[in-house]
Order: structure tokens, then sequence, then C-alpha cells
């Protein structure tokens, strides 16, 4: 089990730092919905577009839908493209936070509760673990879920180690 207490999440937005905040903060309202991507590996590259499609379709439900990036701000930047303005963007240039977050292997799709707890969590592109979750976030939401996979998202793959 993670050790939630000690996660604190670094928004890209934040122009003076001044919003870093512990994980337990960013989820008193809303719950999190989070791909987390290494701008350095291939497989987060691959995941990308798929990524987009399954937060965009949660960016209006009643959760905060984000990505977190283990690089710098002007890494993530560079990375996401105009993806960084679009959404919630968390930076973790040290792999602190999604150390803390227990993964092993990126990209990574999470769910996290107000508790803060992560109720779903997948590591890799593995389309089946990514569509429980996502339908577990549509219920509790009363969203509606993503069609995972599609046509156009790549063969399913492990991720990259951390």
């Amino acid at each position: 089990m993670a050790n939630l207490e000690a996660v604190v999440l670094d928004p890209l937005q934040s122009e003076e730092k001044s919003e870093t905040r512990p994980l337990a903060e960013w989820v008193t309202s809303f719950q999190l919905v989070m791909v987390a991507l290494d701008p350095f590996k291939h497989e987060s590259a691959w995941i990308l577009n798929t990524a987009n499609r399954v937060l965009k379709t949660f960016a209006q439900a009643n959760c905060r839908a984000s990505w977190l990036v283990t690089g710098t701000d002007d890494e993530a930047k560079r990375f996401l493209g105009p993806l960084a303005k679009e959404r919630l963007t968390f930076v973790d240039p040290d792999r602190t936070a999604v150390k803390e977050l227990s993964l092993s292997s990126l990209p990574a799709f999470l769910h996290i509760n107000h508790g803060p707890e992560i109720i779903g969590k997948a590591e890799g592109w593995q389309p089946a673990e990514w569509r429980d979750i996502a339908k577990n976030i549509s219920k509790m939401l009363s969203w509606r879920a993503p069609i995972i996979p599609s046509p156009n998202d790549p063969a399913p793959f492990i991720g990259s180690p951390i």
C-alpha cells in the first residue's frame, strides 16, 4: 500500500510554485484521475493520444483529470505540447511522487479518491485494465466511460521501468 500522506504534487501551471501541496489537498473536493508519463521513453509517447482521449472523457466530470510527467516544467511542456495547458499537469522531475504512488513502470493510469487512496491503478498499456478503471470511475461519478481500446489505440505493451 502506498503511503499517500508523503505524496506532494507540483502543478505545472504554478508560476511561483506556491501551489505545490500534498496529494490529500488535491482531492478534498474532487477525485483525481491521472495518467503518469515519462517524457524520455517511447512507451509514454505511444500512449499519449489514447491517454488524452481517456482524460478528455473525464474532463467535465466531477474529478480532476490530470497528467503527471516525470520531468521539469520545460520537459513536460515540450512532451505534452498544447495538452499541458488543456488540463491540470503535475511535474515530478525527481520521480518522488511516482515512487510514493508505488508505481514501477510508466505509463500508468490512476484513480485516487478523497481518502486519499488509490482505488484504481494500471501500469503499462493493458487495455482491459484501463477499461476496468475507467468503468469504475464512470460508475462512481455517474459519467460515461470511454471506449477502451479504440481502433486507433496501440497494441498492448508493458511500461518502461521507473
